[in-house]
């Protein structure tokens, strides 16, 4: 496990701590320290090195204490609670102790332990503290802030990626078990007719289940195995189709490089079916062409009922696909369709 996401228990806190959160405020805390080593460096002179050590340890360590009181314990219960009242009482308490420790120290430090410096006197003393207290109390609050925003933000990120996966995986879940309908559908109608071409059907079916039980569950497979699904699928509504129509598939490009989700095309192909060629007895057509390349080009052209609705609706299929693309390729597809007597055209491209 990388260094970054351990995560330790602190007093005060009811959660591990991320060790990268630790690395940054521990950095955070030898700016300070450093700071006050600079501006208290003229003890060394005016006193000595313990006096000048004992100046910085209490200052910090006061410093230290009252921030992780203030974040991991009246932050949590009464700010992020809403009590509001409270969270400024206990606030204003803790300050107004570490003002009174800390002034004291220094006036004891400065008026009579080192002796007279800078006309030191308690009313300067406190002010000075107050006011460097909120300061470096802003600056650790502001520090905590970022840090607890920006894992907001990658925890955030992650459940969104995960959310998506999990609606893409939800939408291909909904294609088989349609397309499953469908094919059970053909087979049902060429038993009722004791066809001799059931047999073949059954076999069709075998080789698509294979497909979409094994083969599919990749995020994405190459085209080519798309289309020999396609292929087959085909094949198989040839058998359930009880008239000749003009079906053409036709691929340009690469198809074994050019990688894809699984079942992407099929809802285009069941909707001219089920809209085109199963409505119509004679001089029914479909044409399928894609194209393989950077950009993944789909155009399909099918014939349609002149007294068809104006708008072809596709039903679970047309809306998974177009959610799916939405999820898988957002901003870089687009998907048209155009009605004109007796025909309906579908253009999808991608940039893969």
């Amino acid at each position: 496990m990388r260094l970054r996401n351990k995560s330790i228990s602190l007093p005060f806190s009811k959660r591990p701590v991320p060790v990268s959160h630790l690395l940054a405020q521990g950095a955070y805390w030898l700016l300070v320290t450093g700071f006050f080593l600079y501006e208290k460096r003229y003890l060394i002179y005016k006193a000595s090195l313990p006096y000048f050590f004992a100046c910085v340890s209490v200052r910090i360590l006061l410093l230290i204490g009252i921030a992780y009181l203030n974040l991991h314990y009246f932050l949590p219960r009464y700010l992020l609670t809403k009590r509001y009242g409270m969270y400024s009482f206990v606030l204003l308490v803790s300050v107004a102790g570490y003002l009174i420790v800390q002034s004291l120290f220094d006036y004891v430090l400065y008026g009579y332990v080192i002796g007279p410096m800078r006309n030191s006197n308690l009313m300067e003393a406190l002010s000075y503290n107050f006011f460097s207290t909120l300061w470096y109390l802003a600056l650790m609050l502001a520090l905590k802030l970022s840090i607890d925003w920006y894992g907001q933000q990658l925890l955030i990120q992650r459940i969104t990626v995960e959310k998506l996966n999990a609606e893409v995986e939800f939408l291909r879940a909904q294609v088989n078990p349609h397309f499953l309908f469908n094919a059970l559908n053909n087979l049902y109608a060429l038993t009722l007719k004791k066809s001799d071409e059931a047999p073949g059907i059954v076999l069709k079916l075998s080789e698509l289940m294979e497909y979409m039980l094994y083969e599919s569950n990749e995020a994405y497979i190459p085209l080519e195995k798309e289309l020999e699904y396609l292929q087959n699928y085909m094949a198989l509504e040839r058998l359930r189709i009880n008239h000749q129509a003009d079906i053409r598939i036709t691929v340009d490009g690469v198809t074994d490089s050019c990688m894809i989700p699984p079942f992407l095309i099929l809802p285009l192909l069941e909707n001219a079916i089920k809209h085109g060629l199963g409505t119509i007895n004679s001089h029914a057509f479909l044409h399928l062409h894609i194209r393989a390349g950077t950009t993944l080009e789909v155009q399909l052209a099918n014939s349609r009922s002149y007294t068809a609705p104006a708008e072809q609706k596709g039903g679970i299929g047309l809306q998974n696909l177009r959610k799916r693309l939405e999820l898988l390729y957002p901003e870089r597809y687009v998907l048209q369709t155009e009605e004109q007597p007796g025909t309906y055209m579908v253009s999808l491209k991608i940039l893969l």
